[in-house]
C-alpha cells in the first residue's frame, strides 16, 4: 500500500483514515494543499469501501491507480499553465511591437494636421441667435439716428 503512495508522498502530505462502516471498512486517501491557488482537482480525496479482505487484495490496485491519475492531472496543469503564460507572453509583446510601429513620424503628423482651428462660420449646428449674428445690430442711438436724418431731410 505504501509503495503505491511514494510518488504523491514526493510532492505533498497525504492524510489517510479508516473507519469502520457496519461490518466494512472505509478507507479515504486526503491529498492536502501543496500551495495557495492550487487547483482543488488536486486535492480530490479517494474513498474506498469493502471488505477487509476485498481492500487487502484490491487497494494497492486502486491506489496506485489514483496516485498515476494525480500525478497526470499535476503534469497536465502544469503544462497547460506554461501554454497560457507563454500566449500570454507572445500577445504582450505583439501589443508592444504593434504600439512600437504604429507611432506617426512628428514631421509627417505636422503635414496631415489641419491648419489652425476651423473658422467661426464653418460651424454647421443652428444656433437660436443666428438670424441676430447674420444681421446688421440695430441699437437705440444707430435708430434715433436714422430718424433724425429723415426728419432733417
Amino acid at each position: 500500500m505504501f509503495v503505491e503512495l511514494m510518488p504523491l508522498l514526493k510532492e505533498r502530505t497525504l492524510l489517510i483514515t479508516v473507519a469502520r462502516v457496519d461490518d466494512r471498512v472505509k478507507v479515504n486517501v486526503i491529498p492536502a494543499k501543496v500551495k495557495e491557488g492550487e487547483d482543488h482537482a488536486l486535492t480530490t480525496p479517494l474513498s474506498l469501501t469493502g471488505s477487509a479482505e476485498e481492500l487487502d487484495s484490491e487497494l494497492g490496485r486502486h491506489l496506485a491507480g489514483y496516485v498515476d491519475s494525480h500525478l497526470a492531472l499535476g503534469s497536465t496543469l502544469a503544462e497547460a499553465k506554461a501554454e497560457m503564460d507563454a500566449a500570454a507572453k507572445a500577445a504582450r509583446q505583439k501589443v508592444k511591437t504593434a504600439q512600437q510601429t504604429s507611432k506617426p513620424d512628428p514631421a509627417v503628423a505636422n503635414k496631415d494636421e489641419s491648419p489652425g482651428p476651423a473658422a467661426p462660420g464653418t460651424d454647421t449646428t443652428p444656433s437660436l441667435f443666428a438670424a441676430q449674428q447674420d444681421a446688421e445690430p440695430t441699437t437705440p442711438a444707430a435708430d434715433r439716428k436714422g430718424d433724425l436724418e429723415l426728419q432733417s431731410s
